[in-house]
């Protein structure tokens, strides 16, 4: 298709990469303000984070880890203890202190994410035997409970 050495179409490649880059520059309008305006931000007051503000609460269904993955290694490489207060969540970072609330009776505790889980659609949470012990329905097996936590800082 190409005539010439796989060099020369490399540098044929780039020059053309090169010369859209430089032409999509030169199209750019020129976005200076106005003359008098002030452009310069007014930091009179502090700066304040209000990270309670961004604290994200769902209501999803949730069970808890079988016994016999006692001692094994979880996704983020420590070992699962049942009487650890610890959680599995498919998608928050391992760290993640996550307050879990069992709407039913008030319970509440707070787990840590270490680990990947539960794979399915219906459950958004695994919880520690210690966990779903103080959440009272360890006996059922699953429970519709609220969860809350901070998104992670950018």
């Amino acid at each position: 298709m190409f005539v010439g050495s796989p060099t020369i179409v490399n540098m044929k490649y780039c020059l053309l990469l090169c010369g859209m880059l430089v032409s999509s520059m030169g199209f750019s309008q020129d976005m200076s303000p106005e003359p008098g305006l002030n452009t310069v931000p007014d930091n009179s007051e502090p700066y304040t984070s209000n990270r309670s503000s961004k604290l994200i609460s769902k209501t999803v269904y949730a069970t808890y880890y079988a016994r016999k993955f006692e001692g094994r290694r979880t996704a983020s490489g420590v070992r699962y203890r049942a009487n650890k207060m610890t959680a599995a969540h498919m998608k928050l970072p391992f760290g993640t202190i996550v307050t879990v609330t069992n709407p039913e009776n008030g319970e509440s505790v707070d787990v840590e994410v270490n680990d990947r889980g539960p794979h399915s659609k219906k459950f958004k949470i695994d919880l520690s035997e210690a966990a779903a012990k103080a959440l009272g329905f360890f006996g059922k097996g699953v429970a519709k409970l609220e969860i809350s936590y901070l998104p992670e800082d950018e």
